[in-house]
């Protein structure tokens, strides 16, 4: 019965929630302009530093694991399984952060990737990069923000929040690894 009541008085704490926001705020916002550093300033790195050209493929790698972990997430949520749901959701979680950190490391070494196609396919490259692009800068907001609210057993709320996060995580996702596959095919492997 504590655990209830405890729950319940940490759910109506507005102040607690500011909180949350601004810790929120300032994760999201330090992800975002670190990496449009080091995609737009930075540029990577002088010749001679680490290779680490085999990170896209790895990248490609946990995005599918975050697709795959999220529509089994979603499955078993509708199956009333709270606990595997719970367990599968920290699982794409993981997996896309584990990405983030990859990707960063890739790109503070190598640079920006060009697509290296012409025609209709580098048209079709450039509007899936431009959704991916965008929507990929609300999932690190909207999936702390989920979080938070499951954590406090603010259900009704979190399910608001996955109700735009789910598809949108799972585009991005999805859009990450038929990236890598555009970028690969564009190059002639």
């Amino acid at each position: 019965m504590r655990d209830l009541t405890s729950v319940s008085s940490r759910a109506a704490d507005p102040a607690a929630d500011r909180r949350f926001y601004l810790f929120n705020a300032v994760v999201s916002v330090a992800a975002l302009a670190l990496l449009g550093w080091l995609l737009l300033v930075r540029r990577g790195v002088e010749p001679g530093a680490a290779d680490l050209r085999f990170l896209p493929g790895v990248n490609a790698t946990l995005n599918a694991t975050a697709a795959v972990l999220l529509f089994a997430g979603w499955v078993a949520i509708r199956r009333g399984s709270m606990r595997v749901h719970r367990a599968l959701m920290v699982g794409a979680f993981v997996a896309s952060s584990l990405f983030l950190v990859c990707y960063l490391l890739y790109h503070s070494v190598h640079g920006d990737t060009r697509y290296a196609g012409t025609g209709a396919m580098r048209t079709v490259y450039l509007g899936v990069l431009a959704t991916h692009v965008l929507l990929s800068t609300t999932v690190v907001p909207l999936a702390l923000t989920a979080f938070w609210f499951a954590l406090r057993r603010e259900f009704r709320r979190h399910r608001k929040v996955t109700r735009v996060l789910w598809p949108i995580w799972m585009y991005v996702s999805v859009t990450g690894v038929a990236i890598f596959f555009m970028l690969r095919s564009s190059y002639g492997r």
